[in-house]
């Protein structure tokens, strides 16, 4: 699939992308439902001023959430090298 332009509604705002794959047509359209779901939420449960104070709080929701996996994943690896340094220093030893 080559280059092509989706529309995505935010806020009941529409927004043109260009996109590569249907892989990320899909992704793209997740997470655009995901905000107007979190949007939704934050209306219903907080007091705000204007629509930048919910877009503010989702917004620094996802990037805690993004940061957090991200730190899982840095923590896994770190693990997972590890244990494969023992593994490897283990059959090392084994054949030497």
């Amino acid at each position: 699939m080559s280059d092509h332009t989706i529309k995505v509604n935010i806020a009941n705002r529409p927004y043109r992308l260009k996109i590569q794959s249907e892989e990320e047509e899909e992704m793209i359209r997740k997470s655009a439902e995901h905000i107007d779901k979190l949007i939704n939420e934050y209306s219903g449960n907080f007091h705000y001023n204007d629509f930048q104070d919910l877009l503010a709080m989702i917004s620094l929701q996802l990037a805690n959430n993004s940061l957090s996996l991200q730190k899982q994943i840095d923590y896994r690896d770190n693990e997972m090298n590890s244990h494969l340094q023992e593994i490897d220093e283990f059959i090392s030893s084994k054949i030497s």
